[in-house]
């Protein structure tokens, strides 16, 4: 059974010092707690295809980010940098068009072929930029396209493009004109960190190549970083895909948040939730942004690693999920959309 994790804070991770290249078990605790993912993880659970963020955190009281476009970019760079060293390396192989993607088992789109990491073990990533401040104006977009960026979700917090998640407001001048820069090089629109004003804002200028790669249900946990029912209706009618984040603060209400342990429960419900929004399973999948600033105690506590994700599709069957719904949402509806969204 393939698995595509539609979010994964990769570069990011490495570069602060979590060793990503090793098992998340052999790495050491951090300020943030027990690290979730590693590469051999995603190898050992048969993730063949994640989306691997670069992301680069503005300055806070919490952590020294960057204050100016150029930091930003300059970041982003180092990131990038990072993702061409595992090529090199033969631990990651950059998905840059419709052929480069795995094959999945019995998948209608794509020939039949192997699940999970390819046959040398590398773990297939199509890279996605979190927040565009790094973007320093719509010239440096086909830079980023040459250098595989395939998705890119305009705010995090508040850009200079977009509201963004705390942050209400529409797309900025600026904004518009990048996103028409975006659609001339066929680049995917992510939604997940928008205000919902410039979440409608944005499908009303690009309405097609939408997803929101790590969101949950608005009618679950009631706060501006989840998804309303009429959000998640706007992603599946654009063809997209909506990906279920991992970390307990979107997946537990906020009456029984601090009481416990999320678990693989949660996780269905806010999977239930949306198939019965769209009357179909087929736009939902897994953004598990399980290393997103967080700890291992943070996530269900049936998931100690990435090894451990084909545990998802067995409570979804418990939960009355038949095998055709709970492979579309381990993997097989990333793949369908990325096979019809990436250039050819």
């Amino acid at each position: 059974m393939l698995i595509v994790d539609g979010h994964l804070d990769l570069a990011y991770n490495a570069l602060r010092g979590r060793d990503v290249l090793r098992p998340a078990r052999q790495q050491t605790a951090d300020a943030e707690g027990l690290p979730s993912v590693g590469l051999p993880d995603l190898r050992a659970g048969g993730v063949g295809l994640v989306c691997a963020t670069v992301f680069c955190a503005p300055d806070s009281s919490k952590e020294r980010g960057y204050r100016t476009p150029e930091e930003a970019h300059a970041t982003a760079m180092e990131q990038l940098s990072w993702y061409q060293q595992q090529v090199g390396d033969g631990q990651i192989r950059i998905a840059k068009n419709r052929g480069q993607l795995p094959h999945g088992v019995n998948f209608s789109v794509l020939p039949d072929g192997p699940c999970g990491p390819d046959a040398r073990g590398r773990v297939d990533a199509i890279i996605l930029l979190e927040g565009a401040d790094p973007v320093r104006s719509p010239d440096d977009v086909p830079a980023f396209f040459e250098a595989g960026v395939r998705i890119v979700g305009l705010a995090w917090k508040r850009t200079r493009y977009a509201g963004g998640t705390g942050a209400p407001g529409p797309l900025t001048p600026e904004g518009v004109r990048l996103v028409r820069e975006l659609d001339r090089l066929g680049i995917i629109h992510d939604t997940s960190h928008l205000a919902e004003e410039a979440f409608f804002h944005l499908l009303d200028l690009a309405p097609e190549r939408i997803i929101a790669s790590h969101s949950n249900c608005r009618s679950i946990v009631p706060t501006d970083r989840q998804l309303s029912d009429e959000m998640i209706r706007a992603v599946a009618e654009r063809g997209g895909v909506i990906g279920i984040n991992l970390y307990d603060r979107f997946l537990i209400p906020p009456a029984e948040y601090g009481k416990r342990r999320a678990t693989l429960d949660d996780v269905v419900r806010h999977a239930r939730h949306m198939c019965d929004v769209l009357g179909s399973p087929n736009h939902v999948g897994l953004g598990t942004d399980m290393d997103g600033g967080l700890g291992r105690e943070q996530i269900p506590v049936e998931i100690e690693t990435s090894a451990d994700l084909p545990r998802v599709g067995d409570a979804l069957c418990a939960a009355g999920f038949d095998d055709a719904a709970a492979r579309g949402i381990l993997g097989l509806n990333w793949l369908r959309f990325f096979a019809a969204a990436l250039p050819e």
